[in-house]
């Protein structure tokens, strides 16, 4: 494949959802590209606007958040897997409003509670709270909507 077709291919792609450099340079490798090629070809793209980590990791939390229920922390490590920057990801997780997710986690709890109601209560409040930690959110907000 000739660079120009890869740049028409990322493009194509780019164009229906939103990609990350990380997601583009994988791709790129996967095609066998070099990796000077493949950085020109991604300077090309995110010069025209088809990828932009700022915008790829609002997309991500935002998606993240509230479709898949998922905390901060898994969401931050999701993220630097992908190897965004601390301070883009710093920047969408602090668009995300804290009731929200605490509603959230009331809910989720409120959910799973029901698949685990004929165990103990000790055992419901360690499963609930392990769920939520694998969720990606920390003890105190897991500990306050056990409360609720």
């Amino acid at each position: 494949m000739s660079p120009e077709q890869a740049l028409s291919r990322l493009s194509h792609l780019c164009s229906h959802s939103e990609k990350s450099v990380f997601d583009i340079r994988k791709k790129l490798l996967d095609w066998d590209f070099p990796s000077q090629e493949a950085e020109i070809i991604i300077k090309k793209l995110q010069l025209s606007g088809f990828v932009d980590d700022r915008r790829y990791t609002k997309a991500f939390v935002h998606d993240k958040s509230t479709l898949a229920r998922w905390g901060v922390r898994k969401i931050h490590n999701a993220l630097k897997n992908k190897q965004i920057d601390n301070a883009i990801i710093n920047e969408a997780l602090a668009g995300l409003d804290n009731s929200t997710v605490k509603e959230t986690l009331v809910h989720l709890f409120s959910v799973k509670k029901k698949s685990i109601a004929a165990l103990p209560l000790a055992e419901q409040k360690i499963k609930l709270l392990r769920f939520a930690l694998n969720r990606g959110y920390s003890y105190e907000e897991a500990c306050e909507a056990m409360n609720n």
